[in-house]
């Protein structure tokens, strides 16, 4: 669907029509945007770890 929208560049009445259908896509945007936060959560907790524990070496950059 959204894909579809896109498609037609600047429909904004279109885009507002499919979007308007009910509360499906702002939950499954909401649900979508949970998950990528806990992941990203969890990938910096494993980055962190494997540098702390010498696995991986780091460095600042200036």
């Amino acid at each position: 669907m959204l894909a579809k929208t896109h498609a037609r560049s600047g429909d904004r009445i279109a885009i507002a029509v499919l979007l308007d259908a009910g509360k499906a896509f702002d939950q499954a945007m909401e649900s979508d945007a949970v998950a990528y936060a806990d992941q990203a959560e969890q990938d910096d907790q494993l980055l962190l770890n494997t540098i702390r524990e010498g696995r991986l070496e780091a460095s600042l950059l200036s």
